[in-house]
């Protein structure tokens, strides 16, 4: 069974939590408790095959960010989650992304860009238009959610698995060259 380790990214309060504990265990979880680090294993089915998700839930407050260049480093895709309750949690992103690029060494990191909180939509300060343009600007996929709500959560974690599946296909196993030999 394939692993993948997804990594949650965004400014204190965007509802990171709220999507990865919905995602995971169904619930919607209502008070604001800030995370310092929280890890969970779900098994599903995606792309036609069962598959672990390892999802680090990480913390969006400044006092963490000693922590993030090692999971950056092992995470193997990363969900962006801003609030479209917050141009400042859109604006934070930049510099997540950056670091992300700059502690894998590469541009083509699998990556998507969630704009949380879509069924407070009377509140709504980044606009739909702004979201897409950035995910264009980055190459990345972006959708909107809400965890309360339980709209787009699965499609998010899916649709990483999906880029991760694009960017690092299963290799097929290696034959040997004769029957009599192991040289691969």
């Amino acid at each position: 069974m394939r692993e993948y380790k997804l990594v949650v990214l965004g400014s204190g309060g965007v509802g990171k939590s709220a999507l990865t504990v919905q995602f995971v265990q169904g619930i919607f979880v209502e008070k604001y408790d800030p995370t310092i680090e929280d890890s969970y294993r779900k098994q599903v089915e995606a792309e036609n095959q069962q598959c672990m998700l390892e999802i680090l839930d990480t913390a969006g407050t400044e006092q963490f960010t000693a922590m993030r260049d090692l999971y950056m480093k092992n995470g193997q895709g990363f969900v962006l989650v801003y609030s479209i309750t917050s141009q400042a949690s859109f604006n934070d992103l930049a510099d997540l992304r950056e670091q992300i690029l700059r502690v894998k060494d590469t541009d083509d990191v699998p990556m998507i860009l969630v704009g949380n909180k879509c069924d407070l939509e009377d509140e709504r300060i980044v606009s739909k238009e702004q979201g897409e343009q950035l995910a264009k600007q980055w190459r990345c996929s972006w959708m909107e959610t809400s965890a309360k709500s339980k709209i787009n959560v699965e499609c998010a974690f899916f649709e990483l698995v999906k880029l991760i599946n694009q960017s690092a296909p299963i290799e097929a196993p290696k034959k040997d060259c004769c029957s009599s030999c192991s040289i691969l």
